[in-house]
Protein backbone atom coordinates (compact mmCIF):
# COMPACT_ATOMS: atom_id res chain seq x y z
CA UNK A 1 0.00 0.00 0.00
CA UNK A 2 1.12 2.84 -1.26
CA UNK A 3 1.50 6.14 1.56
CA UNK A 4 1.59 9.92 1.15
CA UNK A 5 4.02 11.14 3.09
CA UNK A 6 4.46 15.12 3.45
CA UNK A 7 7.73 16.97 4.38
CA UNK A 8 8.61 18.93 6.18
CA UNK A 9 9.28 21.82 4.33
CA UNK A 10 5.29 21.33 2.33
CA UNK A 11 2.37 23.93 3.14
CA UNK A 12 -0.57 23.01 3.53
CA UNK A 13 -3.25 26.09 3.35
CA UNK A 14 -5.99 24.91 5.42
CA UNK A 15 -8.92 28.34 4.13
CA UNK A 16 -10.73 29.31 7.79
CA UNK A 17 -14.01 28.36 8.00
CA UNK A 18 -16.81 30.52 9.39
CA UNK A 19 -14.29 33.14 10.80
CA UNK A 20 -16.59 36.23 12.00
CA UNK A 21 -15.39 39.72 10.43
CA UNK A 22 -13.83 41.86 13.61
CA UNK A 23 -14.46 45.17 13.30
CA UNK A 24 -11.46 47.76 12.36
CA UNK A 25 -10.03 50.54 14.15
CA UNK A 26 -11.99 52.79 11.21
CA UNK A 27 -15.36 51.11 13.40
CA UNK A 28 -13.92 52.31 16.35
CA UNK A 29 -12.82 55.87 15.32
CA UNK A 30 -16.49 55.96 14.01
CA UNK A 31 -18.01 54.97 17.41
CA UNK A 32 -15.43 57.43 19.14
CA UNK A 33 -16.79 60.59 17.00
CA UNK A 34 -20.09 59.50 17.05
CA UNK A 35 -19.66 59.44 21.06
CA UNK A 36 -18.32 63.04 20.86
CA UNK A 37 -20.90 64.24 18.45
CA UNK A 38 -23.87 62.63 21.07
CA UNK A 39 -22.20 64.53 23.66
CA UNK A 40 -21.60 67.69 22.32
CA UNK A 41 -25.74 67.87 21.13
CA UNK A 42 -26.39 66.50 24.92
CA UNK A 43 -24.51 68.82 26.91
CA UNK A 44 -23.91 71.74 24.56
CA UNK A 45 -26.20 74.09 26.01
CA UNK A 46 -23.90 74.28 28.88
CA UNK A 47 -21.39 76.38 27.43
CA UNK A 48 -21.93 79.70 27.66
CA UNK A 49 -22.63 80.75 23.72
CA UNK A 50 -26.16 81.64 22.29
CA UNK A 51 -26.65 80.62 18.86
CA UNK A 52 -28.82 83.47 18.27
CA UNK A 53 -27.18 86.44 20.07
CA UNK A 54 -25.53 88.86 17.31
CA UNK A 55 -22.70 91.27 17.24
CA UNK A 56 -22.35 93.39 14.01
CA UNK A 57 -19.32 94.62 15.17
CA UNK A 58 -18.05 90.90 15.66
CA UNK A 59 -19.06 90.09 12.01
CA UNK A 60 -16.69 87.08 10.74
CA UNK A 61 -14.19 87.49 13.23
CA UNK A 62 -11.30 85.02 14.19
CA UNK A 63 -11.25 81.85 16.65
CA UNK A 64 -10.32 83.72 19.73
CA UNK A 65 -10.96 83.18 23.30
CA UNK A 66 -14.12 84.44 23.33
CA UNK A 67 -15.75 82.76 20.16
CA UNK A 68 -13.60 79.97 20.00
CA UNK A 69 -14.93 78.87 16.20
CA UNK A 70 -15.48 82.59 15.69
CA UNK A 71 -18.66 83.75 14.25
CA UNK A 72 -20.09 84.03 11.09
CA UNK A 73 -21.43 86.66 9.05
CA UNK A 74 -24.20 88.14 11.54
CA UNK A 75 -22.23 88.11 14.65
CA UNK A 76 -23.17 85.08 15.97
CA UNK A 77 -20.92 82.48 17.63
CA UNK A 78 -20.42 79.84 14.97
CA UNK A 79 -19.46 76.48 17.72
CA UNK A 80 -23.32 77.45 19.25
CA UNK A 81 -24.83 77.50 15.95
CA UNK A 82 -22.59 73.81 14.86
CA UNK A 83 -23.91 72.25 18.48
CA UNK A 84 -27.38 73.59 17.42
CA UNK A 85 -27.02 72.08 13.65
CA UNK A 86 -25.93 68.93 15.48
CA UNK A 87 -29.12 68.78 17.83
CA UNK A 88 -31.20 69.17 14.56
CA UNK A 89 -29.21 66.84 12.48
CA UNK A 90 -29.73 64.05 15.05
CA UNK A 91 -33.47 64.65 16.00
CA UNK A 92 -34.17 64.45 12.38
CA UNK A 93 -31.65 62.37 11.41
CA UNK A 94 -33.07 59.55 14.25
CA UNK A 95 -36.54 60.27 14.11
CA UNK A 96 -37.13 60.18 10.65
CA UNK A 97 -35.53 56.41 10.00
CA UNK A 98 -37.65 55.61 13.37
CA UNK A 99 -40.63 55.93 11.21
CA UNK A 100 -39.49 54.45 8.32
CA UNK A 101 -38.03 51.23 10.38
CA UNK A 102 -41.69 51.00 12.30
CA UNK A 103 -44.09 51.02 9.25
CA UNK A 104 -41.86 49.92 6.42
CA UNK A 105 -40.43 46.88 8.67
CA UNK A 106 -43.76 46.19 9.48
CA UNK A 107 -45.26 46.00 6.42
CA UNK A 108 -42.36 44.03 5.11
CA UNK A 109 -41.80 41.68 7.37
CA UNK A 110 -46.23 40.98 6.49
CA UNK A 111 -45.82 41.04 3.02
CA UNK A 112 -42.70 38.80 3.27
CA UNK A 113 -44.56 36.07 5.28
CA UNK A 114 -48.41 35.76 4.52
CA UNK A 115 -47.70 36.80 0.30
CA UNK A 116 -51.02 36.83 -2.06
CA UNK A 117 -52.60 39.78 -3.01
CA UNK A 118 -51.55 41.33 0.41
CA UNK A 119 -47.52 41.37 -0.54
CA UNK A 120 -48.98 42.41 -4.04
CA UNK A 121 -50.57 45.18 -2.75
CA UNK A 122 -47.78 46.30 -0.59
CA UNK A 123 -45.19 46.46 -3.03
CA UNK A 124 -47.21 48.33 -5.35
CA UNK A 125 -48.15 51.25 -3.33
CA UNK A 126 -44.15 51.42 -2.29
CA UNK A 127 -43.36 51.43 -5.84
CA UNK A 128 -45.86 54.07 -6.61
CA UNK A 129 -44.56 56.02 -3.45
CA UNK A 130 -40.97 55.61 -5.09
CA UNK A 131 -42.03 56.59 -8.56
CA UNK A 132 -42.97 60.47 -6.54
CA UNK A 133 -40.59 62.54 -7.01
CA UNK A 134 -38.99 63.42 -3.63
CA UNK A 135 -37.96 66.78 -3.61
CA UNK A 136 -41.82 67.91 -4.95
CA UNK A 137 -43.49 66.06 -1.96
CA UNK A 138 -41.00 67.67 0.16
CA UNK A 139 -42.32 71.18 -1.25
CA UNK A 140 -45.68 70.60 -1.32
CA UNK A 141 -45.91 69.90 1.83
CA UNK A 142 -43.46 72.14 3.65
CA UNK A 143 -45.69 75.45 1.09
CA UNK A 144 -49.02 73.38 2.80
CA UNK A 145 -48.30 72.73 6.46
CA UNK A 146 -45.04 75.46 6.83
CA UNK A 147 -41.46 74.56 8.06
CA UNK A 148 -40.73 72.72 11.26
CA UNK A 149 -38.93 70.17 12.15
CA UNK A 150 -41.83 67.54 12.46
CA UNK A 151 -43.12 68.33 9.25
CA UNK A 152 -39.69 67.69 7.91
CA UNK A 153 -39.11 64.67 9.70
CA UNK A 154 -42.47 63.54 8.64
CA UNK A 155 -41.49 63.99 5.02
CA UNK A 156 -38.48 62.40 5.38
CA UNK A 157 -39.58 59.48 7.13
CA UNK A 158 -42.64 58.53 4.80
CA UNK A 159 -40.08 58.57 1.90
CA UNK A 160 -38.04 55.96 3.90
CA UNK A 161 -40.51 53.22 4.39
CA UNK A 162 -40.26 51.91 0.57
CA UNK A 163 -36.84 51.34 1.85
CA UNK A 164 -36.52 49.44 4.81
CA UNK A 165 -40.26 47.56 3.55
CA UNK A 166 -37.68 45.95 0.89
CA UNK A 167 -35.02 44.96 3.57
CA UNK A 168 -37.38 43.18 5.55
CA UNK A 169 -39.28 41.55 2.90
CA UNK A 170 -36.59 39.82 1.71
CA UNK A 171 -35.20 39.28 5.29
CA UNK A 172 -38.54 37.49 5.82
CA UNK A 173 -38.36 35.49 2.24
CA UNK A 174 -35.25 34.17 3.06
CA UNK A 175 -36.82 32.70 6.68
CA UNK A 176 -39.87 32.09 5.87
CA UNK A 177 -39.58 28.88 4.85
CA UNK A 178 -36.89 28.37 7.21
CA UNK A 179 -37.01 24.85 9.38
CA UNK A 180 -37.69 26.77 12.91
CA UNK A 181 -40.53 28.71 10.92
CA UNK A 182 -41.49 25.28 9.20
CA UNK A 183 -41.35 23.59 13.17
CA UNK A 184 -43.50 26.19 15.12
CA UNK A 185 -45.87 25.94 11.87
CA UNK A 186 -46.11 22.11 13.03
CA UNK A 187 -46.23 22.54 16.61
CA UNK A 188 -49.38 24.76 15.44
CA UNK A 189 -48.57 28.40 16.67
CA UNK A 190 -50.52 30.97 15.81
CA UNK A 191 -49.39 33.91 13.11
CA UNK A 192 -48.90 36.21 15.68
CA UNK A 193 -46.59 33.93 17.78
CA UNK A 194 -44.68 32.93 14.64
CA UNK A 195 -44.14 36.87 13.56
CA UNK A 196 -43.30 38.42 16.54
CA UNK A 197 -40.85 35.29 18.58
CA UNK A 198 -39.80 33.63 15.24
CA UNK A 199 -39.36 36.25 12.70
CA UNK A 200 -39.02 39.44 13.90
CA UNK A 201 -36.10 38.82 16.06
CA UNK A 202 -34.24 37.49 13.25
CA UNK A 203 -35.63 40.38 10.59
CA UNK A 204 -34.29 43.10 13.32
CA UNK A 205 -30.69 42.72 12.98
CA UNK A 206 -30.60 43.40 9.13
CA UNK A 207 -32.82 46.55 9.75
CA UNK A 208 -30.82 48.19 12.36
CA UNK A 209 -27.90 47.96 10.53
CA UNK A 210 -29.66 49.42 7.58
CA UNK A 211 -31.06 51.86 9.80
CA UNK A 212 -27.59 53.28 10.60
CA UNK A 213 -27.28 53.51 7.03
CA UNK A 214 -30.98 55.49 6.74
CA UNK A 215 -29.75 57.81 9.24
CA UNK A 216 -26.77 58.81 7.20
CA UNK A 217 -28.94 59.54 4.31
CA UNK A 218 -31.50 61.51 6.37
CA UNK A 219 -28.64 63.52 7.82
CA UNK A 220 -27.43 64.43 4.14
CA UNK A 221 -31.20 64.84 2.58
CA UNK A 222 -31.64 67.63 5.59
CA UNK A 223 -28.58 69.24 5.08
CA UNK A 224 -29.87 69.61 1.58
CA UNK A 225 -33.22 70.94 1.92
CA UNK A 226 -31.92 73.29 4.32
CA UNK A 227 -28.91 74.25 2.16
CA UNK A 228 -32.46 75.12 -0.48
CA UNK A 229 -34.14 76.81 2.32
CA UNK A 230 -36.83 73.95 2.88
CA UNK A 231 -35.52 72.56 6.33
CA UNK A 232 -35.99 73.78 9.67
CA UNK A 233 -36.68 78.18 9.47
CA UNK A 234 -34.59 80.54 11.00
CA UNK A 235 -33.30 81.27 13.44
CA UNK A 236 -32.97 77.59 13.83
CA UNK A 237 -29.69 76.52 12.43
CA UNK A 238 -28.74 73.09 10.79
CA UNK A 239 -25.60 72.14 8.94
CA UNK A 240 -27.31 72.74 5.66
CA UNK A 241 -28.45 75.99 6.66
CA UNK A 242 -24.81 76.94 7.84
CA UNK A 243 -23.07 75.90 4.40
CA UNK A 244 -25.87 77.61 2.83
CA UNK A 245 -25.01 81.05 4.82
CA UNK A 246 -21.21 80.15 4.42
CA UNK A 247 -21.10 79.82 0.80
CA UNK A 248 -21.80 84.36 1.10
CA UNK A 249 -18.21 84.35 2.65
CA UNK A 250 -16.42 81.92 0.89
CA UNK A 251 -13.51 84.82 -0.22
CA UNK A 252 -13.57 86.16 3.24
CA UNK A 253 -14.20 83.61 5.55
CA UNK A 254 -14.20 80.19 3.77
CA UNK A 255 -14.68 78.39 7.01
CA UNK A 256 -17.58 79.35 7.59
CA UNK A 257 -18.90 76.87 5.30
CA UNK A 258 -15.96 73.95 5.49
CA UNK A 259 -16.65 73.63 9.18
CA UNK A 260 -20.55 72.58 9.36
CA UNK A 261 -19.77 70.96 5.90
CA UNK A 262 -16.67 68.73 7.32
CA UNK A 263 -18.69 68.03 10.54
CA UNK A 264 -21.88 66.75 8.38
CA UNK A 265 -18.78 64.78 6.30
CA UNK A 266 -17.50 62.77 9.15
CA UNK A 267 -20.99 62.27 11.08
CA UNK A 268 -22.22 60.54 7.76
CA UNK A 269 -18.83 58.79 7.65
CA UNK A 270 -18.93 57.10 10.68
CA UNK A 271 -22.62 56.62 10.71
CA UNK A 272 -21.89 54.67 7.60
CA UNK A 273 -19.08 52.78 8.77
CA UNK A 274 -20.91 51.39 11.56
CA UNK A 275 -23.83 50.66 9.66
CA UNK A 276 -21.72 48.57 7.00
CA UNK A 277 -19.62 46.78 9.94
CA UNK A 278 -23.08 45.67 11.44
CA UNK A 279 -24.44 44.50 8.19
CA UNK A 280 -21.10 42.08 7.49
CA UNK A 281 -21.22 41.13 11.23
CA UNK A 282 -25.03 39.69 11.14
CA UNK A 283 -25.25 39.00 7.85
CA UNK A 284 -26.16 34.83 7.86
CA UNK A 285 -24.42 33.92 4.75
CA UNK A 286 -20.78 34.79 6.24
CA UNK A 287 -21.06 31.30 8.11
CA UNK A 288 -21.89 29.63 5.51
CA UNK A 289 -20.24 26.36 4.56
Amino acid sequence: MATLELGLDDEVAVAPIGRKRQPGPLFWAAIAWMGFVFAAAAFGGLLPFSPTDMDMLERRAMPSALHWLGTDGLGRDELARLIQGARISLIVGLCAPVIGITIGGALGILAGYFRGRFETLVVGSMDVLLAFPPLILALAVTAYLGQSILNLTCILGVLGIPAFMRVARAATLTLARREFVIAAQALGATHPRILLRELLPNVILPLFAFFLLGVAVTIVVEGALSFLGLGVPPPVSSWGSMIGEGRESLEMAPRLAFIPAVTMFLTVLSFNLIGDTLRALTDPRQGAL
